[in-house]
């Protein structure tokens, strides 16, 4: 089955493409660049009323480009928070431009994540610990839950569920390589490939996987907005959770006989 969603994302480079608002006064805008490369990183803007969030800001090679793109929406320094999924310099090396922008900019992560993100040269700012605060309520009255995704890869991963729009910010759960132009995932079992060349040496076991998939038992999840590849629509995620919850991956791949 083939999404209707056809956004080119080389015909999108100077500017955020707004996503499913979900409801009145909140909307979702993709900040993703189309880099020339196989591992095209995507960051996101929640906007809710008078609040804003980046999700994933990415590095800080990105960092000119994501705040134009940002200030199309929004004042960049009104930005007031941003999550970060976990640590890595493609999801947050561009933390210490952002607090420049507003060191009141409180930073949503996890206490393994929190550990680590100070090495990029910025300690001092406001830090939201994601496991003792699990949900952010926001000011049209949605709410952002944020769901342990652990050993996917990095022990302190999560994944963000926004239930005004029903997205879930994955991560690198349902990260992709992809050369593609394309935002939106249009055949399953090429996103499924694409995904394989990712999960099975970043992702941990099939254990951590399918457990991840158990904690988003009940949401009514719309659209999949990995930090890397491709998004994926509603037509594709039931089968994008069982191909999660099936795979075979990490330890399962490199010691076989123990599985």
């Amino acid at each position: 089955m083939k999404t209707k969603r056809r956004v080119d994302i080389t015909q999108a480079r100077t500017k955020p493409v707004r996503l499913d608002g979900g409801v009145k006064g909140h909307a979702v805008y993709w900040l993703g660049h189309d880099e020339p490369s196989a591992f095209r990183t995507n960051a996101y803007l929640i906007v809710d009323g008078d609040q804003a969030l980046l999700v994933d800001p990415g590095n800080r090679a990105y960092f000119a480009e994501a705040r134009e793109r940002v200030a199309q929406v929004v004042d960049p320094a009104c930005v007031s928070g941003m999550i970060l999924c976990h640590q890595d310099p493609d999801v947050a090396a561009s933390m210490p431009d952002w607090l420049a922008v507003n060191p009141r900019m409180r930073v949503f992560t996890s206490p393994r994540t929190q550990v680590l993100l100070p090495y990029y040269g910025y300690p001092d700012y406001a830090y939201a610990d994601v496991e003792d605060e699990p949900t952010l309520v926001l000011p049209s009255g949605g709410e952002l839950y944020f769901i342990p995704a652990p050993f996917l890869h990095f022990p302190g991963a999560f994944a963000t569920f926004d239930t005004a729009s029903g997205f879930l910010f994955s991560g690198d759960v349902f990260a992709s390589l992809d050369v593609g132009s394309w935002l939106w995932a249009e055949d399953f079992d090429d996103l499924a490939d694409n995904m394989h060349l990712f999960h099975a040496e970043y992702m941990a076991s099939n254990i951590a996987t399918r457990g991840f998939v158990n904690r988003l038992a009940g949401l009514d999840i719309r659209t999949i907005l990995p930090q890397h590849g491709s998004l994926i629509g509603k037509e594709h995620v039931p089968q994008a959770l069982q191909w999660l919850a099936d795979l075979r991956c990490g330890t399962d791949l490199l010691y076989p006989e123990l599985v």
